[in-house]
């Protein structure tokens, strides 16, 4: 067979040179979170955005969707063709579009999305999806999925809450001068003695536990800086359905050396409280509101109440005036005496924080330890106070239950992705 000879003009070679050098170097459209897009900052700009449908809404010529990453409560709204419509476009589909960020005409939006192409990534359907488009599920019946419950409103709130008290924390602590300590979840000590620890099946030289509290690793590090703080899980093995109590939870802990003062506790306790919730309510503010108006109706005038009082006085009372006013109550109470000890308590949840000045005398320390039986295993502890020993003290406050009380959610099931209680443990 004999060659086939193609010819063409000059001016068709050009037009199809110069159709490949526009296809080779256009420029790609700009990868945005949602957060971003609808911050109006990249009007007239070619973007894809990345998500979940939140919401479908077909026309005749038009189609409508609200899409979410999770980077916002606000979602973006994308206007395509009706050609672009798909079968699988569905309510909680996962989808890649890709238009000209523009300025929306309607009042509801800054900013929307004109797509000229819509992938979907990953197909859901929405008569088996748990949750559905036009309902409000409350926080106890989102929690019997756990693994989707992500994919709500006020779930996401909560993470991105979660997130951002956590970095306001970690803040905190850092423009103070303390230095974080990533004490150990496996422990051979019982920290708190109250023997409500998950034994881990024999593995080392000794008996180990998970860990109750990091504060007598803290106070090993705090011989050596003048202020030291974790935050990490903790583990209690109690067998508690309470709305207030899980087995595995987070902790703020700190430990403060060269104090003697309660004064000084309690001033950390107020001052990590107070700019970690002003830390929320600047970064956070439309996911606070979610809780406040939907969840919670009105708490957001406790949660102005608290931070508010925090930047004068709070109501404090000695030990003796808690006694004394126990002791007016038609109920019975027993009472310890021989310990320096403050709580911080708030309404709704109860003890916050609670925090101790640490026993510092050594002939102290060695007698009840051997009358406990356990001045060889505290050896080590032992040693902290024989060599170079200062006054110290530390405190700590549970994550969740701060939560709780910043949101006012009733329970604390509600405040953490996974949780753990007894008979439980999901996921």
């Amino acid at each position: 067979m004999l060659p086939v000879k193609m010819c063409i003009s000059a001016s068709a070679a050009s037009r199809i040179i110069f159709q490949c050098l526009r296809f080779y170097c256009q420029k790609p459209p700009k990868k945005l979170r949602i957060c971003e897009a609808v911050s109006s900052s990249d009007m007239g700009t070619n973007v894809k955005v990345q998500g979940w449908v939140r919401s479908v809404r077909h026309q005749k010529q038009n189609l409508f969707l609200h899409v979410n990453d999770g980077s916002s409560l606000q979602s973006l709204q994308v206007v395509a063709s009706s050609q672009l419509n798909h079968r699988l476009l569905t309510f909680g589909s996962a989808v890649e579009v890709s238009g000209l960020l523009v300025k929306s005409p309607s009042r509801r939006q800054e900013v929307e999305l004109q797509a000229n192409q819509i992938h979907v990534v990953g197909e859901c359907n929405p008569v088996d999806f748990p949750f559905k488009v036009k309902e409000r599920h409350d926080l106890e019946y989102i929690r019997q999925f756990p693994h989707l419950r992500c994919r709500t409103n006020t779930f996401s709130s909560l993470l991105r809450i979660r997130s951002e008290a956590t970095t306001a924390i970690q803040l905190y602590f850092r423009d103070k001068g303390y230095v974080q300590v990533h004490t150990p979840v496996i422990t051979s000590n019982d920290c708190e003695g109250a023997g409500e620890l998950f034994q881990v099946e024999p593995f080392f030289s000794v008996p180990a536990y998970l860990v109750v509290s990091g504060q007598l690793h803290l106070e090993v590090i705090a011989g050596a800086f003048p202020g030291v703080f974790s935050f990490g899980p903790t583990f209690r093995a109690e067998n508690s359905q309470s709305r207030r109590h899980l087995a595995e939870f987070f902790m703020v802990e700190a430990e403060i050396s060269f104090t003697q003062s309660l004064e000084d506790l309690m001033k950390v306790m107020e001052e990590m409280f107070r700019s970690t919730t002003e830390h929320l309510l600047a970064q956070c503010p439309e996911d606070v509101a979610l809780f406040h108006k939907h969840v919670t109706p009105g708490h957001n005038v406790r949660t102005q109440s608290i931070s508010t009082k925090y930047q004068h006085q709070n109501t404090m009372i000695t030990y003796t005036e808690a006694i004394d006013i126990l002791n007016r109550s038609s109920q019975k109470f027993a009472f310890e005496t021989d310990v320096a000890a403050v709580d911080l308590l708030v309404p709704g949840v109860g003890e916050l924080c609670g925090g101790t000045l640490r026993e510092e005398r050594l002939d102290l320390l060695k007698t009840r330890l051997a009358l406990a039986g356990l001045d060889e295993t505290y050896r080590w502890y032992l040693d902290l106070r024989r060599f170079g020993s200062v006054p110290h003290g530390g405190f700590g406050m549970g994550f969740e239950r701060y939560l709780q009380c910043v949101l006012g959610v009733d329970n604390i099931r509600d405040v953490i992705p996974f949780p753990r209680y007894s008979h439980s443990c999901l996921l």
